[in-house]
């Protein structure tokens, strides 16, 4: 077991990844220019939402993102997330083409639109049905046509897509990409943190030990991490609910039909005999 810095702050914790790079522009470059090696680099950004505000930390069902804007105009949401929702696919696409949508006033010449980029690092595997897709862990949609993908609508809809976990795994290429899947799956251990050269992703981690020094960015890091397991919980029971109320409903069918026995109904159902037997004084009486 490598030594390791149990007290530094977790960098996938989102309050904690919005300070690394929405204070810092230049990281921010940076980790742009190194997740999208294969497109063109960009020199400067503007962060367009640099603070974080209490509803923000509290609210169960928000991402803490980082939207930023480079020289040309162009776009950017850069986000980290460690649970997988129901609507993941839809919630990215909406975000993208809102952001998309709201460059243009009333009248403004369509010709004048940048491109819209998401970037998203997963800390969850997304897709797995496949060898092929458990293969990669770095995924690129654009506008692309079906049957002949090299024509293209360009790229002024454009996600990335970064599996950390998977990353981590495949081992990508050496190099600077592959040294931020290390950073965000390995930070707290010293030596192999101590391998990497990079510069920016050494920044990082000094920035992620400042934050880890300072006692109210530990206590929201805190506050932000105990929402998230709030959320989890609720949709938790949420889920619950909803089997339980599909197992009564299963029930109650059962017992109008008359066809079988109360504690066969229980066993078959999964609900306790005492449940069965309240149901049945929900039942109309039979005349």
């Amino acid at each position: 077991m490598p030594p390791s810095s149990p007290d530094l702050l977790d960098p996938k914790n989102d309050y904690v990844f919005k300070r690394l790079f929405g204070e810092a522009p230049e990281l921010l470059v940076a980790l742009i220019n190194d997740l999208r090696p294969d497109l063109p680099a960009i020199d400067t950004v503007e962060i367009l939402n640099p603070g974080i505000n209490a509803e923000e930390l509290r609210g169960k069902y928000i991402i803490l993102d980082v939207l930023a804007r480079d020289a040309q105009g162009h776009g950017y949401n850069i986000e980290i997330q460690v649970r997988r929702y129901g609507a993941w696919n839809q919630r990215g696409l909406y975000y993208l083409a809102r952001m998309l949508g709201q460059q243009l006033g009333q009248g403004e010449d369509y010709g004048t639109l940048r491109a819209a980029v998401g970037i998203h690092l997963l800390d969850f595997d997304l897709f797995t049905d496949t060898p092929a897709q458990r293969d990669q862990a770095l995924w690129r949609f654009e506008m692309r046509d079906a049957r002949q993908p090299s024509i293209t609508l360009g790229n002024l809809l454009q996600l990335n897509l970064i599996e950390l976990k998977k990353a981590d795994r495949l081992k990508p290429n050496a190099g600077p990409l592959a040294g931020w899947v290390t950073f965000f799956e390995h930070w707290r251990e010293e030596q192999t943190m101590a391998t990497i050269e990079h510069a920016p992703i050494q920044e990082a981690l000094s920035r992620v030990r400042q934050l880890s020094a300072d006692d109210e960015a530990r206590r929201l890091a805190f506050v932000r991490e105990r929402a998230l397991h709030d959320e989890v919980s609720l949709l938790k029971e949420a889920r619950e609910e909803g089997l339980e109320e599909a197992k009564r409903a299963t029930a109650l069918a059962m017992l109008q039909d008359g066809l079988l026995e109360e504690d066969v109904i229980a066993r078959y159902t999964g609900l306790t005999l005492e449940a069965v037997r309240a149901l049945r004084q929900d039942l109309p009486p039979v005349h």
